[in-house]
């Protein structure tokens, strides 16, 4: 959390134009009113794993406010995935929890924010 009350999450897309990618799903984050409404969307750089080179611009933030829904932040990320021509592997890191959207079915979309609001819950965020 930073001095406002928000609490950050990272989102990571994990393609060969990382950079081209990620600056899709911004401007489609961006463009969507409930996320544009509660969360600052911005590109920057990654800290690599071990044995992995990062790209520099290889990292989604979001730093999201009271407002912030998991299940509309998760399916705007399906719907930007679903109009991607390969659809890249998503993955959503907030704090020690890391989930990934695959396949984007109905089980793994409730997985998902299902897992992200228990995050939030974690975290003290409020609604």
């Amino acid at each position: 959390m930073d001095g406002s009350g928000r609490a950050r999450v990272r989102l990571e897309v994990r393609v060969d134009s990382a950079a081209g990618e990620l600056r899709s799903l911004q401007g489609w984050l961006r463009a969507d009113p409930e996320v544009r409404r509660s969360a600052a969307v911005e590109v920057g750089g990654g800290v690599p794993g071990p044995g992995e080179m990062g790209t520099g611009l290889d990292v989604l933030g979001l730093v999201t406010g009271n407002g912030w829904s998991a299940a509309s932040f998760v399916l705007a990320l399906v719907a930007w995935r679903e109009s991607r021509p390969q659809r890249p592997r998503v993955e959503v890191r907030r704090g020690d929890v890391t989930v990934v959207l695959t396949d984007c079915s109905e089980e793994e979309i409730e997985r998902v924010v299902r897992v992200l609001d228990a995050a939030d819950a974690g975290e003290g965020v409020g609604r």
